[in-house]
């Protein structure tokens, strides 16, 4: 890498104090916040409106807010982002780490379909594949998405009454049972997978968002039985965590301060 430019690293900065949740600044506000010069302030900020990076506030002289730019930019990159492929660029970089099986998941109406899968080095793994599709109670990724839902989508797809197909004797077949799951699943942030789509299997799994901070998608690491235990467990919960963040902000995520 080059050397890198002090006045557009200046001007980055400039651009950057926006995602602290301000709506318009100053260029006092920014000479304090940034300790540099006043009139290299006025500069920067003079070529960020000529460029449209940044607009005056109409109603407050000498105050302004971020222009279409930086909207124009953040949309051309969503257009071009692709679950899957970074998906499996986040879901690499986790099984290198605790080397267990990492997919990426998304629901479609009471079934979880994966969309990326990174597999284990172990001779013991989790036999999958990127495109099969499960049902979502039984799963951790799906009682992470399911977790996720409106109460009134949630009644819809899963009426009361309903019994759930079971995988294992460990599968959720009871509604009531599912809800009071989901509710943990919500208090804690992350859910767990107790041998329940597979007999020899347990998973953890976090929730990954959009820019908008919707869940789309949830990250799952899946770990033998003759790997698992409550102090794995922990670990693995914190991996899945970190690993959908990240995934999250590729996304357009942003994590809270």
């Amino acid at each position: 890498m080059g050397r890198l430019v002090p006045a557009v690293t200046r001007a980055l900065d400039i651009l950057e104090l926006f995602l602290d949740g301000d709506e318009a600044l100053s260029a006092p506000e920014i000479v304090r916040r940034l300790g540099l010069p006043r009139t290299t302030v006025h500069e920067l900020v003079g070529t960020l409106v000529a460029r449209r990076y940044l607009v005056p506030v109409a109603a407050e002289p000498g105050r302004y807010r971020l222009g279409v730019r930086p909207y124009q930019l953040g949309s051309r990159y969503a257009e071009d982002l692709d679950l899957a492929a970074e998906g499996r660029q986040v879901a690499r970089g986790v099984a290198e780490t605790c080397d267990e099986t990492v997919h990426v998941a998304i629901l479609e109406d009471t079934d979880v379909i994966y969309v990326a899968k990174v597999d284990s080095t172990h001779a013991v793994r989790m036999v999958s594949a990127a495109g099969r599709r499960l049902p979502a109670h039984c799963t951790s990724v799906g009682k992470m998405l399911l977790a996720s839902l409106p109460e009134p989508e949630l009644d819809a797809r899963f009426p009361d009454g309903t019994e759930l197909a079971a995988m294992t004797p460990n599968s959720i077949t009871d509604p009531a049972v599912l809800r009071e799951a989901l509710a943990g699943v919500r208090a804690r942030g992350v859910a767990v997978e107790n041998r329940e789509s597979n007999a020899d299997v347990s998973c953890v799994a976090a929730p990954v968002r959009d820019r908008s901070g919707r869940v789309v998608a949830a990250l799952s690491i899946s770990v033998p039985l003759i790997r698992w235990s409550e102090e794995r467990r922990a670990e693995l919960e914190r991996l899945a965590v970190e690993g959908a963040a990240e995934l999250s902000e590729r996304l357009g995520h942003r994590r809270a301060a």
